[in-house]
């Protein structure tokens, strides 16, 4: 299926231009939008479909790991990918990237990254004697935070308006990032040296955390021979166009979902605050993002309505990294508990039986 849309079908809003007020790109947009037909979910499961067999090309063995993150991308949220270094969760990022032909630049946290660094700062222009701001590489659409977790609160705490509204404020100006914006942080397990834990609402921020996990032993020898003639990444080439994606994600916002299955997302949600194992449960915003993952699943899956079982496949990733356990564990066996906790309060949740339209 050929993803890459003719030119007539971008949306009026990139016509108008970076430089156009807010309100008239957003009046433009509108207008392209209800011009071009939405496309059916069996439309875009082909298009994750090949999104995801052109990044199997460079990540071998990761199945799983590839369809969650296309997912998460079609549903607009952020993934953090919790492992130990050198199993490929940088690539991962850079695979889609180079899958949908889209920017793509990585910010390598440390202890000394200032938040200017990650957003960034007006700049004196010796010619004009004036102070122009010069952007930081979080102006992609895919940014990759490698190792996120090494660098202190006040620097992580510079990604917060980023990811949750899509734009920088500096100086008191406002900046709009690209769209889609999507931000993919690594993250290694927090007893590793020099880490530092995420923030609470800095975790809240992500749709989804996963884990890569070490290859199989098929897996790692192709990946090592690959390897041996030079580096496959350059090797991709885009698959759809940004054009096709937008369509993709707008045609995951318009999945239906019965009010039974919404229930549903909620009561799982809200039985995180019942548990007697955590001293902190999930929030709202955990609700909002596991119905909007859901219906990202489902229109990948090429349905186009929501079943209590894409709730239950995504609310081990979608809520564990948010919740606080009585007694944590460390390292790897961190995942493994908080994954064990809202598997108990799924079981605490009677499963709806959904409509479908």
């Amino acid at each position: 299926m050929d993803l890459n849309l003719p030119s007539a079908a971008i949306p009026a809003a990139a016509a108008a231009g970076a430089g156009a007020p807010l309100s008239r790109r957003r009046h433009a947009a509108a207008r392209a939008d209800s011009a071009v037909e939405p496309l059916s979910p069996q439309t875009v499961a082909q298009g994750a479909q090949a999104i995801a067999a052109n990044m199997a090309r460079v990540i071998s063995g990761k199945g799983e790991a590839i369809e969650m993150m296309v997912t998460m991308f079609l549903a607009h949220g952020h993934v953090l990918i919790e492992d130990v270094p050198g199993v490929g969760k940088t690539m991962l990022a850079k695979a889609l990237a180079a899958s949908i032909g889209a920017s793509v630049k990585r910010i390598q946290f440390t202890p000394d990254l200032l938040p200017s660094d990650v957003t960034g700062a007006p700049i004196f222009n010796q010619a004009t004697r004036e102070f122009e701001f010069e952007p930081g590489p979080v102006f992609a659409n895919i940014v990759i935070g490698d190792e996120i977790n090494r660098a202190s609160p006040r620097t992580q705490s510079a990604l917060l308006e980023c990811m949750e509204e899509g734009q920088v404020t500096v100086e008191g100006s406002t900046y709009r990032l690209e769209s889609p914006f999507h931000v993919v942080a690594t993250q290694n397990p927090i007893d590793m040296e020099g880490t530092h834990a995420l923030l609470e609402a800095q975790r809240d921020r992500f749709m989804a955390r996963i884990s890569m996990g070490y290859p199989d032993d098929e897996a790692e020898h192709a990946m090592v021979r690959a390897r041996d003639l030079g580096e496959p990444i350059t090797t991709l080439r885009p698959v759809a166009s940004l054009t096709a994606v937008g369509r993709m994600i707008d045609a995951c916002r318009r999945t239906y979902v019965a009010e039974a299955v919404s229930r549903y997302a909620v009561a799982l949600t809200r039985a995180t605050r019942h548990s007697p194992a955590l001293t902190l449960g999930a929030s709202p915003r955990a609700a909002v993002h596991l119905l909007t993952a859901a219906k990202a699943l489902a229109t990948v899956q090429g349905r186009g309505y929501v079943l209590p079982d894409d709730v239950q496949t995504l609310a081990e990733s979608v809520l564990s990294h948010r919740i606080m356990p009585l007694a944590p564990a460390r390292g790897p066996e961190a995942m493994a508990q908080a994954a064990a906790i809202i598997r108990d309060c799924m079981a605490t949740v009677p499963v709806p039986v959904a409509a479908q339209r």
